[in-house]
């Protein structure tokens, strides 16, 4: 069932013969992850390509102070990544870990490469992804810069809707912005001042 998540969010974008299918799901291999476990901590670099096949993950980083600054949440069929760390293959600046039980599809980014030229239309897919994160990532920022806690708390519920009951309070609160304290203290007022 894995592996059809991951072609049902590719081939939405990009048609792939059978052959491309099964060429493509020999690259990647299944791991396993528990609640709170990591998949990359800061530090380490990261080597593989990652697809969220089921469960959620985030990833995050840990200011001087020690508070948490969630940068993201990928729930199944979404990717994650420490992109600055793949990329160069220098250190994470952030940690993921799983926020419930999780599978992930993983593949080394030198074997992506390589697809790159066997199956010239993954070019486009990885494109397009590329050309959606930053875009949603300039949107989260200006949103941060501009918007009020109660507004970037409604964001958060529509991009993430299926997650806004599961997660804990205090991954909202870091997500948006804002204390626990201040999240519980926002989402107790009446509606009417909301």
């Amino acid at each position: 069932m894995s592996f059809e998540i991951l072609l049902k969010s590719i081939t939405q974008h990009i048609a792939l013969s059978e052959s491309e299918q099964e060429g493509l799901k020999a690259h990647f291999k299944i791991k396993k992850i528990k609640k709170k476990h990591f998949y990359l901590q800061e530090g380490d670099v990261q080597q593989f390509v990652t697809f969220v096949s089921g469960g959620c993950m985030r990833s995050y980083s840990i200011d001087e102070n020690g508070v948490e600054h969630i940068l993201q949440f990928a729930p199944t069929g979404w990717w994650i990544a420490d992109m600055h760390s793949i990329l160069n293959q220098t250190p994470a600046t952030l940690n993921i870990d799983a926020v419930e039980d999780s599978e992930l599809l993983l593949i080394r980014r030198t074997d992506l490469e390589k697809l790159y030229d066997s199956i010239p239309q993954l070019n486009r897919f990885f494109r397009i992804l590329t050309e959606r994160s930053l875009a949603s990532f300039q949107h989260r920022l200006i949103d941060g810069l501009s918007l009020t806690a109660l507004a970037r708390y409604n964001n958060f519920c529509e991009r993430y809707p299926t997650l806004i009951q599961a997660l804990p309070q205090k991954y909202v609160a870091s997500y948006i912005g804002i204390t626990p304290e201040f999240l519980s203290k926002m989402l107790s007022q009446p509606m009417k001042k909301r």
